[in-house]
């Protein structure tokens, strides 16, 4: 086994200094921290074009000098963690071992760091009753070490990984819930891939078929919490099994443009992208606020709606959740939802294969089979999920909502111009909130360059055009304002959609069955963007306007080997905001004619 890595303990903080790290309890004492000059100030007045009198020269350099005498007060304050991040007692920071699992235990490249958090008390009493869960490798844990999928040299200069003092608060709320932490799972450089293949550590395989994509960012919690649905699957079916290795009941993935989605759909499992901001999103690593979610995976609708009673409710930190989301107090328990509303249906006699969808809506949304380089085969899924619903008795209709085919613009034009800056630099949103200072930004030089251009073009891609878009002499704050407007104008026309003509949407995850890895330089710069990107054409547009959307098993499609088999496609439901439960209640709706992957 591998060498297992004791965290750090440190005393529990005092109200007066919330810091599991003593060494930032002393403020920052940079002896040779650099002030403003005389010189740098009039440069930086020239570089604005202005020019002034020697007496106003004189006045304003006074006031910022002032500013910078502030802003210099503030950082020497101890740093401040508030009581919601710091690390219970019932797992305290001196109990937590981790290790990086050998190969031979970690056959598709799933796991990042093995270690195991619990409350003993609540795995005899909590919701989750002892459930093993896998944490996408962007969630603080106090003591593990955070990745982001990248390299140790992007995130903390010269030392190794930089490992978190504070424990995100959905990591707490699993605990407490008596879940058992079981390790992180790999995930995509930086988080900037909808396949499989850019992680530090190498490509990530689907469980279902080595050397094939299990879809990104949040690769290893697809495979892990798949692994065991494989296993019993082929078991039923007196297919050899093979080393799958050691997988997990449920895992927490991350979802900016489709990240939760896209793996459960190329791995047969289930993944929720919640409401935005249902789930907080604080103390994990950010693409960019308007689209940041997070949200469960697992192998059954139930226990989705189940560790989402365990980790949704606002966290008194987040920025990203909004007047609608409720108090974590005041949650509801959506498992209990679930089986009330198909217990209420049985009750009336309708949960039978031609009359459990009574009463339900279905929209299939036109122009998300219309996106180009769409596989017959996935339209064939859902085309096929929607007949079931007939059959099932709910009404079926086709709907058009236009500018669904300009959400991955949208998507674009509100995050890119500010997207590096967030992911690179942990720049926090503009609101209060908690934004870790341990991930230190990166260098960027031509070593820099040089290593990520072979690792992640789409990184390279995102530092580039950050910089080109805030450039406000060619793109000024109206254009990414005007892109903001056409976000709520995507809200709004999906929220017509769902609230006049059905209850939810149903369309594709992906364009594709999971297709083989490609790696740089095997493909080229373009080729290996459009490659990890075109997969999100109807994912991201959800992020950005913020409603629920689930991804769950389908169907089957051939491997482009069509003599290697096949593998899982996935269908998508969408629901109004903060219907959660209806939207898996559609889902179980869809199940009573059998499960997707039963078609073989």
């Amino acid at each position: 086994m591998a060498e297992r890595y004791v965290a750090t303990e440190h005393p529990r903080p005092e109200t007066a200094c919330q810091s599991l790290d003593h060494t930032l309890c002393q403020g920052s004492t940079d002896s040779d921290r650099k002030t403003i000059s005389e010189d740098e100030f009039r440069k930086l007045v020239s570089s604005l074009g202005f020019e002034m009198t020697p007496k106003d020269q004189s006045d304003y350099f006074a006031l910022i000098q002032e500013m910078e005498d502030e802003v210099l007060d503030v950082d020497d304050l101890p740093e401040y963690v508030d009581p919601v991040l710091v690390p219970s007692d019932a797992d305290p920071l001196s109990s937590r071992k981790y290790y990086a699992p050998e190969k031979k235990d970690n056959p598709f490249n799933a796991w990042s760091h093995r270690f195991e958090l619990k409350d003993s008390k609540a795995v005899a009493t909590g919701i989750l009753a002892g459930r093993t869960v896998a944490l996408k490798d962007t969630v603080s844990v106090a003591g593990i070490p955070l990745t982001l999928g990248t390299e140790p040299y992007n995130l903390s200069k010269d030392t190794p990984y930089p490992i978190p003092t504070v424990d995100a608060p959905v990591v707490t709320r699993i605990i407490e819930s008596g879940g058992v932490i079981a390790g992180t799972g790999t995930c995509e450089y930086y988080c900037m891939s909808g396949l499989s293949d850019t992680s530090a550590t190498g490509p990530v395989n689907n469980p279902w078929l080595p050397g094939y994509s299990s879809g990104g960012s949040s690769s290893g919690c697809g495979v892990l919490t798949a692994l065991k649905f494989v296993k019993a699957w082929r078991e039923k079916r007196g297919i050899p099994v093979g080393d799958l290795g050691e997988g997990v009941d449920l895992a927490i993935g991350g979802d900016q443009g489709g990240s939760i989605r896209l793996p459960a759909a190329y791995c047969g499992i289930y993944g929720l992208k919640p409401t935005h901001g249902l789930v907080p999103y604080t103390g994990i690593g950010a693409l960019h606020p308007i689209a940041d979610h997070v949200g469960p995976m697992a192998g059954s609708l139930s226990d989705t709606a189940l560790l989402l009673s365990a980790i949704a409710g606002y966290d008194g930190l987040d920025p990203r959740a909004s007047p609608n989301t409720p108090l974590r107090a005041n949650v509801p328990a959506y498992h209990e939802l679930l089986d009330n509303a198909i217990a209420d249906k049985k009750s009336r006699g309708e949960w039978s294969p031609t009359t459990a969808g009574r009463g339900l809506r279905v929209g299939v949304l036109k122009e998300a089979l219309e996106l180009p380089d769409m596989d017959p085969q996935v339209l064939e899924v859902v085309r096929n999920a929607a007949q079931k619903f007939e059959r099932l008795g709910a009404t079926v209709v086709d709907v058009s909502i236009p500018l669904h085919r300009k959400g991955g613009s949208i998507w674009t034009a509100c995050m890119r111009g500010s997207v590096a800056e967030i992911f690179l630099d942990s720049k926090a949103p503009d609101l209060p909130s908690y934004t870790s200072t341990s991930v230190l930004p990166a260098t960027l030089d031509q070593a820099w360059y040089d290593k990520v251009n072979i690792a992640s073009p789409m990184v390279v891609t995102a530092v580039l055009g950050s910089a080109y878009l805030s450039n406000t002499e060619r793109f000024p704050q109206r254009y990414r304002n005007k892109a903001l407007m056409h976000a709520v104008q995507l809200r709004a026309a999906y929220d017509k959609a769902l609230t006049e003509q059905v209850d939810v949407l149903l369309l594709p995850v992906t364009p594709s069955v999971a297709p083989p890895h490609h790696t740089r330089p095997d493909f080229g710069v373009l080729d290996m963007y459009r490659f990890n990107l075109g997969v999100s054409g109807n994912t991201g547009p959800f992020n950005v306007s913020g409603h629920p959307a689930l991804a769950m098993p389908g169907g089957w499609g051939t491997a482009s080997d069509s003599s290697k088999g096949k593998l899982p496609v996935g269908i998508q439901i969408v629901g109004k905001h903060n219907d959660e439960a209806g939207v898996l209640l559609a889902g179980s709706i869809l199940e009573v004619a059998g499960l997707g992957l039963d078609d073989e």
